[in-house]
């Protein structure tokens, strides 16, 4: 329960919450990097999944290489960019974090594209081109709609891994939530430490709802088809019994 009244009363103490390393300040910091990783991510990933998905070659290799991404730890990436960072004269915090999350998070957009639209029956592509439909109107009007909901599950996931991972800046000089869970752990301040934690779980949560959201409001006909596959429900009516 102390662990409790310490959250408590750091969240609850105005100081915290603005200046330069307040909660404020530090959560957008935390939005506003997670945010542009995972759209430089789906920028680098998607269009080549989605070629590759199309053509239906060359996918398994580029996904075995994509996917070596995720048997580099984050940190590890971290602790290689910032070296580059800093004779580039990029400098710490923003840059290091942001190379290890776009290569965090391409993995997971490429490998859902590539098979979203790799799998779309391959009868409805037949038909698509049997209507006299062009390559690239194939793509784009039956492969990737077919595929979108597969695509925005993959990218869901992938910047929910983001904002979990951001954490990580802390470590290279970036002011971000990470940073409480660090200076918490720094000077034995578990107030500190549990509003960082509490913070990025609730950030990832979020991430999640609104991008699930969207994925429903996007592609309302994944929902319908589901619909359509499951059993009539039952009313509690009795069964006719035919009389012989």
């Amino acid at each position: 329960m102390s662990d409790l009244r310490e959250l408590w009363e750091f969240v609850t103490t105005a100081s915290n919450w603005w200046g330069l390393n307040g909660i404020a300040n530090r959560t957008w910091a935390h939005v506003r990097l997670s945010a542009f990783a995972a759209v430089v991510a789906t920028v680098l990933a998607l269009p080549p999944a989605v070629v590759l998905g199309h053509l239906r070659r060359g996918g398994l290799l580029a996904v075995s290489i994509v996917n070596v991404g995720r048997a580099i730890p984050s940190f590890g990436v971290l602790a290689l960019a910032l070296p580059f960072s800093i004779q580039w004269g990029f400098g710490l915090g923003f840059w290091p974090t942001f190379v290890a999350l776009v290569l965090l998070g391409v993995p997971p957009i490429f490998t859902n594209a590539y098979t979203g639209v790799r799998e779309v029956d391959r009868g409805v592509v037949e038909s698509a081109y049997g209507m006299g439909m062009a390559p690239h109107q194939v793509l784009l009007g039956v492969e990737l709609p077919t595929a979108l909901p597969l695509v925005l599950a993959g990218i869901r996931v992938s910047s929910v891994q983001i904002v979990a991972t951001a954490t990580l800046g802390a470590y290279v000089g970036y002011q971000c939530l990470g940073s409480f869970i660090v200076e918490g752990l720094a000077s034995f301040d578990d107030g500190k430490l549990l509003t960082g934690a509490v913070l990025v779980a609730l950030l990832a949560v979020v991430t999640e709802v609104a991008l699930g959201l969207l994925q429903r409001a996007v592609t309302p006909w994944s929902r319908a088809r589901a619909t359509l596959g499951r059993p009539p429900r039952a009313t509690g009516a009795p069964i006719p019994v035919p009389v012989p």
